[in-house]
């Protein structure tokens, strides 16, 4: 094998490394904000809606903000989970909408 090809393969299975490394760490933050949606503390909690209003809709991000929801003691966090819900909702609302246009 030429020593340019020697390199190649080195080069590809580095980047295939830091790629999976990326995705572990990516994972981690995603349970680790879910986790602290329900932390004892306000900031962190700020912090987990915060990461959930970037994420995309979905029924589970949904479900998981109803139970926040009932459970937030404290009125502005408890709107601004609201708000993310209701935009989540009107978003997956469109999906469906959309799915269903598709399919008559």
């Amino acid at each position: 094998m030429s020593r340019v090809a020697r390199v190649a393969v080195v080069t590809v299975i580095a980047a295939a490394a830091a790629g999976a490394i990326a995705v572990l760490i990516v994972q981690g933050q995603i349970r680790r904000h879910h986790r602290d949606l329900f932390s004892p503390r306000p900031f962190r909690r700020l912090a987990a809606l915060g990461h959930m209003g970037r994420e995309a809709a979905s029924v589970d991000a949904i479900r998981v903000l109803r139970d926040f929801i009932a459970w937030e003691p404290r009125r502005m966090l408890r709107g601004r989970a609201e708000s993310i819900m209701h935009r989540m909702t009107d978003e997956v609302g469109r999906r469906v909408l959309d799915v269903g246009s598709e399919s008559a």
